[in-house]
């Protein structure tokens, strides 16, 4: 039985302002949407409100590039919470504007957040987010505390594991969960953006580091069930969780709750596979009615169980040259 499809991932920008190693390439010269472009806060409310909430989508998630540069983006919050068909809205954030905008962002709604923390150690952080010169490590961890103080729970701290850069910290990051009540989530490396890197380092599977774990101090699976593919476990008498996801892995295709609206309105049933991709901002500009709207995102939704990850060795997937920033993570 195929899973219900409730979960919208909201790309709101494209641009970032980082330059993660296991995103794009370091020398690359990306071109970034224009505003007139992107989808207006305006469009994004209506889409929602008229055509995808109708088809079922409850749960959202914002994402980017980066959302917390788009400078509409509490407003944008505060109206997506408001809609009383909402029943879960999160954030994917690099946390480097957090610390300043942690406050309004849960005033406006948001209750829930994932920030990105590849690495303990200033250097290795600075290099994997292409930082050049100064150092960011210390602001994006500031941005966590912020997270943590204002009541953001859970707060979700994403790690993507890149062989001989970051794998030496599994055990260190681990431990993030044992004191706090902090999610911490590994995420096997895969091939979107920086194919180099991806070749050159390959990608460790998630029963490697969890046998890790094991090793230290034992590993529960614990009854946590979120909106997405992590499969969730616990150090034995810690406060947070620790969660793995598998996609390289262990494909969790046959679960998958969700789809993809990019910043320029491409509706999209999966990661790396655009097959039956719809472009809403210009049927939405043209003037297409809504009820014809709301007809082709059902269509594609009945599709979805065939349009899936697993067809990435068939060579329809379309989507490997473009960065996770321009897809829309």
């Amino acid at each position: 039985m195929n899973p219900v499809v409730d979960y919208l991932r909201i790309s709101l920008i494209d641009r970032c302002n980082f330059r993660c190693l296991y995103c794009m390439p370091e020398e690359a010269e990306l071109e970034y949407l224009q505003r007139p472009e992107l989808l207006t806060s305006a469009e994004l409310l209506t889409l929602l409100r008229d055509v995808l909430i109708p088809c079922g989508f409850t749960r959202f998630r914002l994402t980017g590039g980066e959302p917390l540069v788009r400078s509409d983006v509490v407003e944008i919050v505060r109206a997506i919470a408001a809609f009383p068909e909402t029943q879960d809205l999160s954030m994917t954030t690099n946390g480097f504007r957090l610390a300043e905008m942690a406050q309004d962002l849960y005033t406006a709604g948001l209750r829930r957040i994932n920030i990105s923390l590849d690495s303990l150690e200033p250097e290795t952080f600075d290099r994997i987010i292409g930082s050049r010169g100064r150092s960011r490590w210390q602001q994006v961890w500031t941005g966590i505390q912020a997270a943590h103080s204002v009541g953001f729970t859970p707060l979700k701290l994403n790690v993507v594991v890149i062989p001989g850069v970051n794998d030496h910290e599994v055990l260190e990051l681990a431990a993030l969960s044992i004191e706090r009540e902090w999610h911490v989530r590994f995420i096997e490396f895969m091939p979107i953006g920086n194919h180099d890197l991806f070749g050159q380092k390959g990608w460790i599977d998630s029963e490697t580091l969890r046998q890790q774990i094991r090793e230290r101090w034992g590993l529960t699976e614990a009854q946590v069930k979120g909106n997405g593919p992590a499969d969730v476990f616990r150090i034995p008498n810690a406060k947070g969780t620790l969660g793995f996801i598998s996609q390289m892995s262990e494909c969790f295709c046959d679960r998958c709750n969700r789809m993809r609206l990019s910043a320029d309105g491409w509706l999209r049933p999966c990661l790396l596979n655009e097959t039956g991709q719809l472009d809403l901002k210009t049927a939405l500009r043209s003037g297409m009615p809504l009820i014809d709207l709301r007809a082709k995102v059902q269509a594609l939704l009945d599709a979805k169980p065939e349009i899936n990850f697993k067809m990435r060795d068939s060579g329809t997937t379309g989507a490997y040259s473009r960065t996770m920033s321009q897809i829309g993570g």
